[in-house]
C-alpha cells in the first residue's frame, strides 16, 4: 500500500468512525476521551491516583511536493513519543514532598530518506517543511525532577525548579499555537534554532528556576551544558558527557520574563515576554559565544464561547550578524477555533515566518538575503484523541539564494494520543 493510499484510508476511517460514535451512545465516552486506549480497564485511573501518569502519541505528516528545486515528489515524516510523570507525594503518601515530581520522555522518529521533504526542497534547515526530521531514530528526551511550591510569597505555584536531563526548548519560548504547524521554523526551532541547537531534539544537563511575583507575571532563568552537534542522531540523546573532548563543552544561559494578562470584560488571555540567551562552546569553528534576544506577543482577540474565538501569536528574534546564520527572524499567525458551525473544536490556522541571513552565511562573497515561509491549515478534531489537519505551504528562496527554486506543498498532518 502506498503512503498516499494509506493516508486516504486513515482519513476515511477516522471520519466514518466519528459518525458511528455519534450514533452509538456506548462509544461516546471513549470517543470524547483523551486517549484511544481508554482507561486500560481502570488501571490508568488507579495509577494516576498513586501518582503515575503515562501518556503517548503518534504524529505523522504527509507532504505532497508540487514544485521545488528538485521537482515534485512525496515524503512522510512521523514520530512516536512516550512520556511519564510520577507525583512523589501521591506515590509515597507523604505530604512533605507535595509538588515534587519525576518525569521522563523517549521518542522515535522515522530515519528513512523518504521521511524528509527537504531532500527535494533543499531549504535551509531552519525552514525545513517538516518538524519531525531532526534527531531521528530512538532518542532519550528528558529524565529529571521538578518541584513546584504550592504557595510562594502568597502566590499559588509561585516557585518552580526543574533539573536533570532536559530540553531547553520545552522550558522557554512557550507558544502553543505556533507548535500546531507542520514546518520546522515555527513548530520546533522557533527562530532560535537557526543559530543555536534550540529544537525539540536538543537535550542536555541543566536546570531552570521560575518565580511568579504575581498571578500574572513571571521571571525564569536556565543554565545548561552546551556541546557541539548535540542533535546528532548517532548519540540517541544519551551523550551525557557532552563532547568527547571536555574542552569543547560550554555553558548555555537563557532568561525570560513576561506577563500573562486577561484583558477586558471578556478576560481575553494573552502572553507578552522578553528573553535573551548566550550559547557558549570552546569549538574553534563556532566563532565564540552566540547570543541573541527575542520578544513574544500572543493574544486572544475575540471570544465567541468558552475557548472558541480568534487568537494571534508572534515572535521576533535578533542576533549579531557576524557569527549567526540569521540576524533577524520573525513569525506570526492567527488561529480561529470554532469558526465553522457545528465544529466547536476545529481550528483554522494561518502563519508566516521570515529569516534574514547573517554575514556568516555568505558563500564565495555572495550574501544570501532572506527566506519567507507561509502555511495555512485546518485542524479537524475527529475525537478527543485524534485529529486530521490538511495544510498548504509555500517557501520563497528556501536557502536565501535566488538560484534555488521556490517550493509549493500540499499535505496533511495526523495525530493520535494513546
Amino acid at each position: 500500500m502506498s503512503t498516499r493510499t494509506f493516508l486516504a484510508s486513515l482519513v476515511f476511517f477516522g471520519v466514518a468512525l466519528s459518525v458511528f460514535a455519534e450514533e452509538v451512545s456506548p462509544s461516546a465516552a471513549w470517543w470524547s476521551g483523551k486517549q484511544v486506549t481508554g482507561d486500560w480497564f481502570g488501571a490508568r485511573t488507579v495509577l494516576a491516583d498513586n501518582g503515575l501518569k503515562i501518556d503517548g502519541r503518534w504524529r505523522g505528516i504527509y507532504f505532497g511536493i508540487l514544485d521545488s528545486e528538485n521537482g515534485s515528489g512525496n515524503a512522510f515524516s512521523q514520530e512516536v513519543v512516550f512520556a511519564g510523570q510520577l507525583d512523589l507525594s501521591k506515590a509515597l503518601r507523604w505530604e512533605n514532598v507535595e509538588g515534587l515530581a519525576l518525569f521522563g520522555e523517549v521518542r522515535w522518529r522515522d530515519p528513512g530518506q523518504d521521511a524528509n521533504p527537504n531532500n527535494l526542497v533543499d531549504a535551509d534547515g531552519l525552514f525545513n517543511p517538516s518538524r519531525y526530521t531532526g534527531g531521528v531514530g530512538w532518542r532519550l528526551m528528558t529524565a529529571g525532577l521538578r518541584y513546584t511550591m504550592p504557595k510562594f510569597l502568597g502566590v499559588e505555584e509561585g516557585l518552580t525548579v526543574t533539573g536533570g536531563w532536559i530540553q531547553p526548548q520545552k522550558e522557554f519560548v512557550e507558544q502553543p499555537l505556533a507548535r500546531l504547524f507542520a514546518n520546522n521554523a515555527m513548530a520546533s526551532a522557533e527562530g532560535l534554532g537557526g543559530n543555536i541547537p534550540f529544537s525539540s531534539s536538543f537535550s542536555t544537563w541543566g536546570g531552570t528556576i521560575q518565580v511568579k511575583p504575581s498571578e500574572r507575571s513571571y521571571v525564569k532563568t536556565g543554565l545548561f551544558m552546551s556541546f557541539p552537534n548535540p542533535t546528532d542522531p548517532a548519540n540517541q540523546g544519551i551523550q551525557f558527557g557532552g563532547h568527547g573532548d571536555p574542552a569543547q563543552n560550554g555553558l548555555f544561559f537563557m532568561g525570560e520574563t513576561g506577563i500573562t494578562p486577561e484583558i477586558g470584560p471578556g478576560k481575553l488571555s494573552g502572553k507578552y515576554a522578553f528573553g535573551a540567551y548566550v550559547y557558549g562552546e570552546n569549538n574553534e569553528e563556532y566563532g565564540g559565544n552566540k547570543s541573541g534576544y527575542y520578544w513574544q506577543a500572543d493574544q486572544m482577540i475575540w471570544r465567541e464561547d468558552g475557548d472558541q474565538g480568534l487568537r494571534m501569536f508572534s515572535l521576533f528574534v535578533f542576533a549579531p550578524s557576524y557569527n549567526n546564520d540569521f540576524s533577524f527572524y520573525m513569525h506570526g499567525g492567527l488561529s480561529y477555533e470554532g469558526l465553522v458551525p457545528g465544529r466547536p473544536k476545529d481550528q483554522l490556522l494561518a502563519g508566516m515566518a521570515m529569516g534574514n541571513y547573517g554575514a556568516a552565511m555568505a558563500e564565495d562573497g555572495v550574501q544570501p538575503t532572506q527566506t519567507v515561509l507561509m502555511e495555512a491549515a485546518y485542524r479537524i478534531r475527529l475525537s478527543g484523541w485524534s485529529f486530521v489537519q490538511p495544510f498548504a505551504q509555500y517557501i520563497s528562496r528556501p536557502n536565501g539564494f535566488s538560484d534555488v527554486g521556490n517550493a509549493a506543498i500540499l499535505g496533511v498532518s495526523l495525530g493520535v494520543d494513546f
